[in-house]
């Protein structure tokens, strides 16, 4: 599992940072990759990447503002002539729908695979299955703003393959018993307990990914234990009266939320394109001074999703 940053920006696109969307790249667990937000270019931006268009199969949008959305038709559109023929939801606020379906009837764009369209209530659970869960909670923003968290359900342990071969046990179904936990006898007569072969279950990881929000220190709550957390921070440390006025975070209440939530990691996005390389930098490293598991993200950033110790 892992996060690609694909735009890490406030408000407008700027030459070192496009507007707001995030990638989380399921291949090896489900063989997809979801999207959170999808603002201007961001199908630009992929052709960077490794990226299938055709594995995308599930949109979060935070909330409706344009560096959040604008992005949307041209993507869906692209993904059509791109092998993309598998079913694609997208997920967010009331009004998704009428802006997706009038920019696509507009622009008579046909797409060559189902749309699903899910418009969320103030909170609860976006979606579920057996492997993922995914529950939102309203944020603190000018309009109706998501905040996302993304539950792995936990993993069973790994079958012990080495231990095996060590006692001449060649692989094949026998293996896919073992890994259930069964006893297995043996063509020789051993008896082999498939649960002294695997190893202890895993804790699912969690990843929470924000919309635009001003400092709520309740926010912690919702992130807490989180393996990653991805909060903005449009501001520097000592902007916090223009950060309430303007609906976001500074650099540093976003590394509070982190600290008091016991977060592994915190990426800070949705950066003021009034902060250059070196200024972006001092957010950094303010941001660490309160939660030192702190990084800024860039543009085409990639980074693993640990499990905890």
């Amino acid at each position: 599992m892992q996060l690609q940053f694909l735009g890490t920006g406030a408000g407008i696109p700027a030459k070192h940072r496009n507007v707001s969307s995030i990638a989380l790249k399921m291949l090896d667990e489900r063989n997809e990759i979801w999207l959170f937000d999808c603002g201007e270019a961001t199908q630009h931006t992929i052709l960077h990447t490794s990226i299938r268009p055709r594995k995308i199969t599930k949109i979060f949008i935070t909330h409706l503002h344009g560096d959040h959305i604008f992005g949307l038709p041209g993507f869906l559109s692209s993904r059509a002539f791109q092998g993309g023929e598998e079913p694609l939801t997208i997920f967010g606020p009331v009004g998704i729908k009428e802006y997706v379906q009038t920019a696509l009837r507009i622009s008579h764009s046909h797409l060559k695979y189902a749309l699903h369209i899910v418009e969320l209530a103030q909170e609860g659970i976006a979606y579920q299955d057996k492997q993922i869960k995914v529950v939102y909670q309203t944020l603190k923003h000018g309009i109706q703003s998501y905040g996302y968290k993304v539950i792995e359900s936990d993993l069973d342990g790994e079958l012990q393959a080495d231990k095996l071969k060590d006692l001449g046990i060649p692989s094949g179904p026998i293996y896919g018993q073992l890994k259930k936990g069964e006893q297995v006898t043996l063509e020789d007569g051993r008896i082999i307990n498939g649960l002294d072969f695997v190893g202890p279950s895993r804790k699912g990881r969690q990843v929470v990914i924000f919309g635009d929000t001003r400092y709520f220190a309740q926010h912690a709550e919702f992130c807490k234990y989180a393996n990653v957390l991805v909060h903005e921070a449009t501001f520097g440390r000592g902007e916090e009266q223009m950060a309430y006025h303007y609906f976001h975070s500074t650099c540093t209440q976003a590394a509070e939320i982190a600290k008091f939530a016991q977060v592994s990691q915190l990426y800070l996005t949705h950066i003021s394109s009034r902060y250059l390389a070196h200024d972006a930098k001092q957010l950094e490293k303010d941001a660490q001074k309160v939660f030192s598991a702190t990084q800024i993200a860039h543009d085409l950033l990639e980074v693993d999703i640990p499990f905890h110790d």
